[in-house]
């Protein structure tokens, strides 16, 4: 699928929401302590080094809780950053922006955490070798986490179960893989197919159909699966992949290699705010 855009209304909406969960009922309470009109600078730095993510997310969290406050960025989307480095800089009130600080940082921090190490797997592998990310993401936050893969060089898997066939172990155990198969080819869209052995493979390779997912397989079957296929089909590889056996398993001629740990269990990019 096409690469992840988020909208101004839907950053909108995502931040409302967001805010709204953080301020219910009564709002910053330990905020309203401090004087009200006092006008300070802020800094956003960075704990770590990375790739950051995300800033537009921030910017419309602090314009949500005040409008005046100013919000300028200091790196651009998608850059790497360093250790120490100043990523944005924030102008006004001080009560409104420490009541945005924590939804802001948030988002900075987890949109910079996948992009990051999405990252990482994308430079251990050549440029005909695609990383994608999988549905394996926190409710409700799914296309924010797809937008920051693609921030790290990644590709997008199909974003819900509407964009593609995809026919798996499960949905295998209750039907014929070549009957569900034709059925599918009787709507055009892209249809996946996943194998967990060579002995499937070679039950469908007379049919017609995108893509192979090679499931939990080993790289000398894995292999041979790939040379079997040649030209005819896409091939991708899932499961159980991590930064040390990546380049094993891209070695093999493998055109994606999809992972879910990007997503769901990444861990955040460390960034504070400073005043």
């Amino acid at each position: 699928m096409s690469k992840i855009k988020l909208s101004k209304k839907y950053i909108y909406k995502i931040c409302k929401e967001a805010l709204k969960e953080d301020l219910y009922p009564a709002g910053d309470i330990t905020s309203k302590l401090l004087n009200n009109t006092k006008k300070v600078k802020a800094r956003i730095v960075s704990n770590s080094s990375g790739i950051v993510g995300g800033l537009d997310l921030a910017k419309q969290t602090f314009k949500i809780v005040d409008k005046k406050i100013l919000f300028k960025i200091k790196k651009k989307e998608g850059s790497k950053i360093k250790n120490n480095q100043v990523v944005a800089e924030i102008y006004g009130n001080l009560r409104k922006i420490l009541t945005g600080e924590r939804v802001a940082l948030n988002f900075l921090s987890h949109v910079s955490g996948i992009a990051t190490e999405t990252n990482k797997f994308v430079k251990r592998v050549k440029k005909n070798t695609k990383i994608c990310c999988t549905r394996k993401t926190i409710p409700g936050l799914r296309a924010i986490q797809k937008y920051a893969v693609n921030l790290g060089g990644g590709h997008n898997h199909r974003y819900n179960l509407s964009d593609e066939f995809l026919i798996k172990d499960n949905h295998i155990a209750n039907k014929n893989i070549r009957e569900l198969i034709v059925k599918a080819k009787k709507n055009r869209k892209k249809i996946t197919v996943e194998v967990d052995n060579l002995d499937q493979l070679k039950k469908i390779l007379d049919l017609k159909f995108d893509t192979v997912l090679f499931d939990n397989m080993d790289i000398k079957d894995l292999k041979k699966g790939v040379q079997l296929i040649g030209n005819k089909y896409e091939t991708e590889a899932s499961g159980n992949v991590n930064l040390k056996n990546l380049k094993k398993i891209a070695s093999t001629g493998i055109n994606r290699i999809s992972i879910g740990r990007l997503t769901h269990s990444v861990t955040a990019l460390d960034l504070k705010l400073e005043i």
